[in-house]
């Protein structure tokens, strides 16, 4: 009998798509039974939690400088740039001090003048003093050379005290470096117009390094001075302990945030420079009986992908099943999960291999 061929390749297109279609659709994850299964590690959540605090912090300088200038010129010289170190007394700037020079010089004049006078009036008041012993002056008049010749004196030191102010300004023209450390910030150039208090470079202290973390007011009770901390810096991948130095007890101007400083062992310090991000953690040493229904797990568990959160359980037939969670505060090196996972299940906790949606696993 003649089939025509038209009709067999319809037959074939149909049973092709049945076949597809009896396949299970699980994408590039399907199991084959050929894959050896993966030796995992369960774990159930761990309860209750520790009353440790978590703040945010950042590495600075404890001592840093602006340098600045109370007199206003344009800045003739500057000699350094961000990353310079520089010595204790070593020139940063100089201001142009043309207008305090001449100051300087009128009084210097003023100072010549008075002495003069100053000198003139001794000799006219030693002169009365010897007529005054001859009787040949009277002490009224003595009187009146002896108040002429003080008064001469006070201007003299008048002038003197003025030479002393213009000298002080003058200093200002050249800026020096308060104490060793590296240039941090340059706010003008060489050119630029330098007004009283405008800053023109910043200076932090090399080697006194300290962290510096702000504490909100619903904690700060239980953050106390010389207590132990745990840092944790980041960019570094290091953690070390330290204790708290500092604890401002004023938040105002910080936003109800009480700023804590925690010092930095010496042997820590390498490689760490100021502006880093750490994290400090406050263990305070008690059980919080507000988190006895926590449900906590490690975050070594927890599966990013996208914007979403989850981890592995075990499902039917000993294979991975990924389970979306929603996850809460940090405490140290676990996480709370607030849904998604009961108290009383268990999950993967580590895994010998690769894990995926669906993938056969073997418990150890």
């Amino acid at each position: 009998m003649f089939i025509p061929i038209n009709r067999l390749l319809l037959v074939a297109g149909i049973s092709t798509l049945l076949l597809a279609a009896c396949k299970s659709d699980t994408g590039s994850e399907t199991v084959t039974s050929s894959e050896p299964p993966v030796p995992v590690s369960l774990a159930k959540p761990g309860g209750g939690g520790n009353a440790d605090l978590h703040f945010t912090g950042m590495i600075e300088s404890s001592q840093t400088a602006n340098i600045s200038t109370r007199v206003m010129g344009f800045i003739t010289r500057l000699s350094v740039k961000v990353g310079d170190h520089v010595n204790r007394g070593q020139l940063i700037a100089n201001i142009s001090a043309t207008d305090i020079m001449a100051k300087r010089a009128q009084t210097d004049a003023m100072i010549a003048e008075a002495q003069a006078a100053v000198n003139n009036a001794q000799k006219d008041y030693e002169r009365y003093q010897a007529l005054f012993k001859q009787q040949s002056a009277t002490a009224k008049e003595l009187e009146n050379m002896g108040l002429q010749y003080e008064s001469m004196k006070a201007r003299l030191d008048a002038a003197k005290q003025m030479r002393n102010e213009v000298n002080a300004s003058l200093a200002y023209t050249q800026l020096t470096a308060p104490f060793s450390g590296v240039v941090t910030q340059k706010f003008v150039d060489e050119g630029s117009m330098a007004n009283p208090g405008m800053p023109i470079v910043a200076i932090a202290q090399t080697g006194t390094l300290q962290v510096s973390a702000a504490v909100p007011e619903s904690e700060i009770s239980q953050v106390k001075m010389n207590m132990p901390v745990q840092v944790r810096v980041d960019a570094v991948n290091r953690q070390f302990k330290g204790n708290i130095v500092q604890l401002n007890p004023s938040s105002i101007g910080s936003g109800s945030q009480y700023i804590i400083k925690i010092n930095i062992p010496a042997a820590e310090k390498k490689d760490l420079y100021a502006g880093m991000y750490a994290t400090v953690a406050v263990a305070t040493g008690q059980q919080q009986k507000s988190n006895a229904n926590n449900i906590l797990v490690p975050q070594s568990a927890i599966v990013n992908k996208d914007q979403l959160t989850g981890l592995y359980t075990v499902g039917a037939n000993n294979i991975a099943l990924l389970r979306w969670v929603r996850l809460g505060k940090t405490q140290g090196n676990a996480v709370e999960v607030i849904s998604g996972l009961s108290k009383d299940e268990s999950f993967i906790a580590s895994a010998d291999g690769k894990l995926y949606n669906g993938a056969p696993v073997k418990i150890k």
